[in-house]
């Protein structure tokens, strides 16, 4: 099983105010360098300008975000603990239903393990990534900017979690979720915390890349004999239960027109309309058990399942609309949120799009217990966590 363990977390002084939501931004990977701006004229100490270098910048940026790091290190802007601490982070939002909820996980240092060892499980086959920007990012900054998110296998982590440690930070960002951070300094919560996520498997929910490179940045420092603190990587675990999971679907966007994709799908969907697509059209596919093709005008197409020609497939959207194209020419893109594929399909970016359900906790459990990986980009994890909350040096 995998070893977590505690880290001298270096945080945002707070000392003045509780309040971080200036110098904090969402992962590098779900906005642009516009939005980017945007954080860094906030404030002068908003993470973006560690966490996302611009390429305009040249080969050099890496390196001037590790100076901007050093610098804020070294003015007080950022805090080390004193000893090796965990941090409690919970969540505060309202889901898709209406419902207020709060969601609580903790940040450790998780250990790198080899793929296939085992103990640390990815669920979903990932998509190659042919930049190398944060393997640059952490050779330049001995840094995790950001938290892998795993899900714990072990029962009861949650109610481990439930007490309330020091309060040492709290944003509130764009879609109004409450973040709120934790210092845990308590040697004995800490061993305990440390025994539970260290005693079953933790599967990557998101950050699949980033445990990656973590592995690839580990093996380099082994060779060169040099940080010890490269065995492990940032990571944020929640247990893997429903009350502590909001997971929403990745739709698909594609280069056939509509008619081309209907007629690649016919001899597996059956084709009725759906009238105008719009935040409705989730839930009565929920009601109905199936897809929806995106035309670029904004209409749609439901297509239910003939279950005869599943035979042997996962009871996944993602995994059936794979199996339904494996012998059509295409190429398929992917974005979450309904406005968001009708406007990138209304723009003519894309010939049609499908809409696909969420994945079931009962289908994230199986690819723990079996490990059968779902296809690419089959969940989208919400909230996202906030970049900025908690920075692990790794030469400590």
């Amino acid at each position: 099983m995998p070893r977590f363990e505690p880290f001298p977390a270096l945080r945002y002084d707070s000392s003045s105010s509780l309040d971080i939501t200036p110098l904090t931004s969402p992962p590098y990977d779900v906005f642009d360098e516009t939005e980017r701006a945007s954080y860094a004229a906030v404030s002068a100490h908003n993470v973006v300008l560690v966490d996302y270098p611009l390429e305009a910048d040249g080969p050099g940026r890496y390196e001037m975000a590790n100076a901007t790091l050093q610098t804020w290190v070294d003015e007080g802007v950022l805090l080390s603990d004193n000893s090796p601490t965990f941090s409690i982070y919970r969540m505060t939002f309202t889901d898709e239903a209406g419902r207020t909820r709060t969601t609580i996980g903790v940040i450790g240092a998780l250990e790198v393990v080899d793929e296939g060892a085992g103990g640390v499980l990815p669920h979903e086959r990932t998509t190659p990534k042919a930049k190398t920007d944060r393997l640059d990012l952490t050779r330049a900054t001995s840094a995790n900017l950001s938290p892998v998110w795993g899900l714990s296998l072990t029962p009861g982590l949650t109610d481990a979690l439930q007490a309330q440690a020091t309060v040492v930070g709290e944003c509130t960002d764009e879609n109004g979720v409450h973040h709120v951070i934790e210092r845990v300094e308590d040697v004995s919560r800490i061993e305990q915390i440390s025994r539970l996520v260290s005693s079953h498997p933790v599967l990557i929910a998101d950050g699949h890349h980033r445990y990656a490179i973590s592995r690839t940045f580990r093996d380099e420092c082994r060779a060169n004999n040099t940080l010890t603190g490269a065995n492990l990587t940032m990571t944020y675990v929640a247990e893997l239960i429903q009350d502590q999971l909001s997971v929403a679907a990745i739709h698909r966007l594609y280069d056939l027109p509509v008619d081309q994709l209907l007629a690649a799908l016919s001899s597996h969907y059956t084709a009725t309309s759906a009238g105008n697509v719009g935040p409705q059209t989730i839930s009565e596919m929920d009601s109905r058990g199936c897809l929806c093709i995106v035309a670029p005008d904004g209409t749609g197409t439901y297509l239910t399942p003939r279950e005869e020609t599943f035979t042997g497939v996962r009871d996944m959207d993602s995994a059936r609309l794979e199996h339904a194209l494996s012998s059509t020419t295409h190429e398929v893109t992917y974005q979450h949120g309904v406005q968001e594929v009708l406007h990138r399909v209304s723009t003519g970016q894309y010939g049609s799009a499908v809409l696909i359900r969420p994945v079931s906790l009962q289908e994230i459990r199986r690819t723990a217990d079996t490990g059968e990986l779902m296809p690419p980009k089959s969940t989208f994890f919400t909230p996202k966590l906030r970049t900025g909350m908690v920075l692990r040096d790794l030469r400590k």
